[in-house]
């Protein structure tokens, strides 16, 4: 549950004067409007963005004057235009997680005074959350840098810069100062990033490249999902560009490059094209989406599932300027184990099977 709906849910919203008259509010959300934001309402445009708070509530929060564009005061109805600052305050703290900090192990990949680049782990929760309180790649970062008197892992303009999927294996950059938060979020924001993933999907894409376009938002039937809204107003805006790296049998491997960053943006944009992620339970890539009903084939993709017990997604390079040099900067990573026999297994598939 989010502190936003915690904090509506506990309490009733109370009509206010002008903002001016309050004594202190403090900002639990803050979100940017794409360049390619088409107009759309605030409510709807928090909706789809806060999870589990009901339009209803985001409603009662414009009333209240708690919802702020570009610092001032909007009611529900306001549309939300390309590169609005659109905010949610309130009149006490916003509730934090306790960060504590954990000893597990980090594969830093580059550090220096401003930032970190950190090649995740498949399996590792990137940010606590319901259901995963410690454990987190938060929790490691917090006793990595435990020693640093600068850090306060419980400062929001320090930290991630973006994430990547509990399932989801490869590269992140952590901003060490706010100065550095700053500019590496207006990097991202401003698609000026290199963000490379490889991926193994189900089937054979024919097109040697392509590029994905849909707006991606919250599946309308079930909030745990997100959906390509082809059409009107609903979801984000999203690009997924693609590249056939080999086709192998009855599965694809891609290079992605991403122009923006939705959530399960690759995962939900190639299931949207036919291609599902191998292995993506969530989006049903943990099911026989292609090639034949043989008992020896069955039992070849259970042991392919078994290899790689998770989706075949993996954020390859990362590349940015550093944001005091302004030195670019790129780094890459191995395609970590299970990926690597997963894919071998289908090459000696593609082998020595006629398909």
């Amino acid at each position: 549950m989010t502190d936003l709906l915690q904090d509506i849910a506990d309490d009733d919203w109370q009509e206010s004067d002008d903002l001016t008259d309050s004594p202190e509010l403090y900002e639990h959300f803050r979100f940017i409007a794409d360049k390619g934001q088409n107009l759309l309402r605030v409510d709807k445009f928090l909706h789809d963005r806060i999870e589990g708070v009901s339009r209803n509530r985001v409603q009662q929060a414009a009333d209240a004057s708690y919802i702020l564009v570009n610092n001032n005061p909007v009611k529900s109805n306001y549309k939300v235009k390309p590169g609005d600052v659109v905010t949610v305050v309130m009149d006490r703290p916003r509730r934090e997680l306790e960060i504590i900090p954990e000893n597990i192990p980090l594969n830093i990949v580059y550090e220096d005074d401003d930032l970190m680049v950190i090649n995740k782990p498949a399996r590792l929760v990137v940010h606590p959350g319901h259901g995963n309180y410690t454990g987190t790649l938060v929790n490691a970062i917090a006793w990595h840098l435990k020693g640093n008197p600068k850090y306060d892992v419980k400062d929001p303009r320090l930290g991630l810069v973006h994430r990547i999927d509990k399932d989801t294996s490869g590269l992140l950059v952590v901003a060490k100062t706010p100065d550095a938060k700053t500019n590496l979020g207006l990097q991202f924001f401003n698609k000026t990033t290199q963000r490379r993933y490889i991926a193994l999907v189900w089937g054979i894409i024919k097109e040697d490249e392509g590029t994905i376009e849909g707006n991606i938002g919250r599946d309308l039937k079930d909030r745990m999902l997100m959906s390509v809204f082809p059409e009107g107003d609903h979801g984000k805006p999203a690009v997924t560009h693609y590249k056939v790296l080999e086709r192998l049998g009855y599965v694809t491997l891609i290079e992605c490059r991403l122009e923006t960053g939705r959530t399960h943006q690759i995962r939900v944009h190639l299931k949207y094209i036919g291609h599902t992620l191998f292995n993506d339970s969530r989006y049903g890539g943990n099911e026989i989406l292609k090639g034949t009903t043989h008992t020896k084939y069955k039992q070849y993709i259970k042991n392919c599932f078994e290899i790689c017990p998770r989706q075949a997604l993996h954020a390859k390079t990362l590349g940015f300027r550093h944001p005091r040099t302004g030195e670019e900067m790129f780094f890459g990573s191995e395609i970590p184990v299970d990926m690597s026999l997963l894919i071998e297994k289908w090459r000696g598939f593609k082998n020595n099977y006629e398909l």
